[in-house]
């Protein structure tokens, strides 16, 4: 028995690419100095696998901001409006990611889109007509040899060439099916250039297969390593999948001449029942992902041993692997000195999983494991009993009926009523809801958490931001206004707080996209209200205003998905706890005189199945109305907003507009609005605000640049229900770049209306 990581965390322990990228971005540092940082984090990691007694360690899985991103520019898939602000190469790579605004140009940055069903992010590839498909850049090789001097044999991870093809974005007249070829040869290449460097394995990750696949998308992946694995030489190639099946592609996957195959066991629903009904060559490795790479909980070895039995019964010659990447859980528990133990030892991160690998291993390969002591105490562990059972909150669960979900009287008949209500001017302009987090707002809250501050210290501090925000809301212009939330550390994470069921954890940071990093609540138990989480500072916020003041909440579908779930009940009644607890804050915002409540549901397409024909059934029958039930039991006249960022939307517009919300804030900038055309196609019944810029970018839009998005917008959503609004929240922008863009976004707004 061996064993194999998928892929490693690459932000660091404490998060110091995260810091020392920023740092590179505000010019603090050099160059060749975050190179350095890079290369020391690439050092740390390896060594920590190494010292764990992994087999199979991955390199060029390190990148400063996304793989997806790092594989375009190893093939040259670069748009020539980044090439001609002739930058510096890191320099160029950041741009495509993050965008550019000064004196080379204006651009803004690649599309981002949600990476399969998980919360991480990556940078769409660009293809335009012109590209010269290619291998071009040294980055996997570098690293390979870094490794190698370290002593380290490395297996290189590359995304997979179908996976590359099937998401990118062409931009011209070509297509997919245009662009084969020349990625195949770019691929050959690769390949050829790995065999003069003596590497053994290669790892292509291919996730794209356990989509669905119709019979053109498989001959396209028999075509494309049918001519890409002769290149291989001595360089054996790992075909990894991972967060789900490959139930269409399985028996054509397993007969080509792949030296190892890397199948899913955790999510994938159907993987051990394929190789009981079709097999496994003898002449392949079978690279079992049985340890959990997306959540946190420990492995039950008990399970996993009797798949692995089951495996070596049959005759396959099996690695043992994580599902996936360890990118998608946090570092390490070291840091972790506040939560008991009794609490702490039924978790597993990045690190502990390699010890369960290790473990793993020595159990499989020593005789009868029942004798072990490190099986036995793992048994103990799942024999206990955990306190995560709330009997009030299983009984009100029970009790909700059919009509708890629908909300009356009917949205068109809501709109006229809050049309008359409001009083609202054509195209409102509002915000997604938060603003700067300052260094002096998260001193704030740090002091108060440390106990260096009072509560009215802590209070008085955050009123007087909140002034501040609405005057200078008031003083641009804006019409619905928001507080700010300054009291906020995480949209999820601060709603979990005020939640029974909840831990929290000290340092155990996720990254989410480039340097943004976020730390998941763990959901232990059943999930309660415990008090009033929102209502006093939104409230306080109404007060200093004339203008309406939006109330700012996550819904349920999103704590859940940005929170690590149990695995001991559903998704669906865990879902429901929460959606029971926010239904509790909607009403008391309204019964304290806020008119307008936004629940976002950043996170609705996490947890959706990755196969069609499971929405229904296993997500949407349920995650649907777990949002109406929060806002059922409001007035006609209270108008509830939703909000949705980075996801890809077009396939499920009509249950969004199931979601029965009456409006709906989104991310378009980054994807050109294409959402448009899905919006008219089905008739879409909610008012909408397609975001206008992109926040997740360092620069500013102009009012030209506005107009014109908002003129497209009008081509296909009607006058009467367009809203204009940024891509998301602002907390991780400047105050400066903040001020110029919502400035600039009003001014846009004023002029769509003198058009009329």
């Amino acid at each position: 028995m061996k064993t194999s990581v998928t892929g490693f965390p690459r932000i660091g322990t404490l998060r110091e690419l995260k810091f020392a990228s920023e740092k590179y971005f505000r010019k603090e540092i050099s160059a060749e100095e975050l190179l350095q940082t890079g290369k020391v984090l690439r050092k740390t990691h390896w060594n920590i696998q190494k010292n764990a007694g992994m087999d199979y360690i991955s390199c060029n899985d390190f990148s400063y901001y996304d793989m997806t991103l790092d594989t375009a520019v190893l093939f040259n898939i670069i748009p020539r409006r980044y090439k001609e602000l002739n930058l510096q190469q890191l320099d160029t790579y950041f741009a495509m990611a993050r965008g550019c605004q000064g004196e080379s140009g204006d651009v803004r940055a690649l599309a981002m889109k949600k990476w399969f069903n998980t919360n991480y992010h990556y940078i769409v590839p660009e293809i335009e007509d012109d590209t010269d498909i290619r291998l071009s850049g040294n980055k996997l090789w570098e690293e390979y040899a870094e490794a190698k001097e370290l002593g380290i044999e490395t297996k290189p991870v590359v995304t997979g060439a179908y996976t590359l093809l099937k998401l990118c974005r062409y931009t011209g007249k070509k297509t997919m099916d245009d662009c084969t070829d020349a990625v195949i040869t770019a691929y050959r290449n690769l390949l050829e250039k790995c065999g003069e460097y003596q590497i053994a394995w290669i790892q292509f990750d291919e996730p794209a297969l356990v989509l669905d696949m119709d019979r053109k998308e498989q001959a396209l992946f028999r075509k494309i390593y049918e001519a890409i694995l002769p290149a291989a030489g001595k360089s054996s190639v790992l075909l990894q999948t991972y967060f789900g099946d490959v139930r269409d592609i399985y028996q054509q996957l397993v007969k080509l001449p792949f030296a190892g195959i890397g199948l899913d066991f955790t999510e994938g629903k159907e993987t051990y029942s394929l190789i009981e009904k079709y097999g496994f060559p003898e002449d392949k490795l079978l690279f079992a992902g049985l340890v959990n790479g997306k959540n946190i909980w420990k492995n039950h070895y008990a399970l996993t041993l009797q798949v692995l039995d089951a495996l070596h019964e049959k005759g396959i010659r099996t690695v043992l692997s994580t599902s996936c990447s360890l990118l998608h859980v946090p570092y390490t528990l070291k840091h972790e000195s506040k939560l008991p133990q009794e609490y702490l030892s039924h978790f597993a991160f990045a690190e502990e999983k390699l010890e369960e690998l290790k473990e793993l291993k020595f159990l499989a390969s020593c005789g009868d494991y029942r004798l072990q002591a490190v099986w036995q105490e793992n048994e103990k562990l799942f024999a206990e009993e955990r306190n995560c059972s709330n009997e009030e909150v299983k009984k009100r669960l029970s009790l909700v009926t059919e009509k708890d979900y629908i909300r009356l009287p009917e949205r068109s008949r809501r709109q006229k009523l809050q049309k008359e209500a409001f009083d609202l001017p054509e195209f409102p302009t509002t915000t997604i809801g938060s603003f700067p987090q300052t260094k002096d707002v998260k001193a704030n809250r740090a002091a108060y958490r440390k106990g260096e501050i009072t509560e009215s210290e802590y209070v008085a501090f955050n009123r007087k931001k909140i002034a501040e925000c609405v005057a200078w809301q008031e003083e641009t212009g804006l019409d619905v206004l928001v507080h700010g939330e300054y009291e906020r550390n995480d949209m999820v994470e601060y709603f979990g707080e005020s939640m029974g069921g909840f831990l929290f954890t000290e340092k155990a940071w996720v990254q989410s996209y480039g340097t943004r990093c976020v730390k998941p609540p763990i959901i232990w138990g059943d999930v309660y209200r415990e008090k009033p989480i929102t209502v006093e500072w939104s409230v306080y916020a109404q007060s200093l205003t004339k203008k309406i003041m939006k109330g700012m909440l996550t819904g349920p579908v999103t704590i859940l998905n940005w929170s690590f779930p149990r695995e001991d009940i559903s998704i669906r009644e865990s879902i429901l706890q929460i959606a029971l607890a926010v239904r509790d804050e909607v009403l008391d915002l309204e019964k304290n005189g806020i008119r307008i409540i936004q629940i976002d549901e950043a996170a609705l397409r996490e947890k959706l199945p990755l196969r069609k024909s499971d929405w229904q059934k296993e997500y949407l029958d349920f995650a649907i109305p777990a949002f109406r039930l929060t806002h059922s039991g409001v007035k006609p006249e209270t108008q509830i907003h939703t909000h949705m960022c980075y996801s890809e939307f077009t396939d499920l517009i009509p249950a969004i507009d199931d979601m029965d919300a009456d409006v709906i804030t989104f991310e378009a900038s980054r994807s050109d609005l294409q959402i448009l055309d899905s919006l008219r196609e089905h008739n879409f019944e909610t008012e909408v605000g397609p975001g206008v810029y992109d926040i997740h970018s360092q620069r500013v839009p102009s009012v030209e640049e506005i107009v014109d998005a908002l003129h497209t917008m009008l081509t296909k959503i009607d006058r009467d229900r367009l809203w204009v609004n940024p891509d998301c929240g602002l907390k991780t922008r400047a105050v400066p770049e903040t001020e110029a863009s919502l400035k600039n976004l009003v001014a846009a707004a004023e002029q769509i209306r003198r058009e009329a």
